[in-house]
């Protein structure tokens, strides 16, 4: 519990959580995109890996061209704050894409790493209060609308 005049602790809490999001999901992408290509982590971690499996081709490189971008985009507007439950979201999706391949390609995977923890940091700023981040730009883009009624 904070004390007057300080921080409340969810503004904290947010802000903090949200900010280490945003920078797992910028390097990741930005790895992905600038260092390894998009089309080596399509060919790597998509054809590579799942090309005998029940999942079509054209999927599998569409999976694997998009979700760098969509890391490094999701990332980036993390960081802003901007469109913050559409963004956790798409995040939540591409998290259930990537458990179940890995699952596909091993029964036993151990989802200890990255994205159970991803996903509890996820959780956690979707069932924060509405609004407790208060450097979004949402909020910023919020507060300017009221002012201009």
């Amino acid at each position: 519990m904070s004390k007057p005049g300080l921080l409340p602790d969810w503004q904290i809490a947010t802000a903090f959580v949200r900010f280490i999001l945003a920078i797992l999901f910028v390097m990741a992408g930005w790895w992905k995109v600038f260092v390894l290509t998009p089309m080596a982590h399509a060919e790597q971690f998509f054809i590579g890996w799942f090309a005998d499996s029940w999942i079509p081709d054209a999927l599998l490189w569409s999976l694997g061209l998009g979700i760098p971008f969509v890391e490094l985009a999701a990332g980036i507007t993390l960081l802003l704050g901007w469109r913050l439950r559409e963004t956790l979201a798409t995040l939540a999706v591409l998290l259930i894409i990537t458990t179940y391949g890995h699952a596909l390609k091993e029964a036993l995977f151990n989802i200890d790493g990255h994205t159970f923890t991803r996903s509890a940091l996820i959780i956690f700023l979707l069932v924060s209060p509405s609004g407790a981040d208060r450097w979004t730009l949402d909020r910023h883009l919020a507060r300017r609308l009221q002012n201009n009624e």
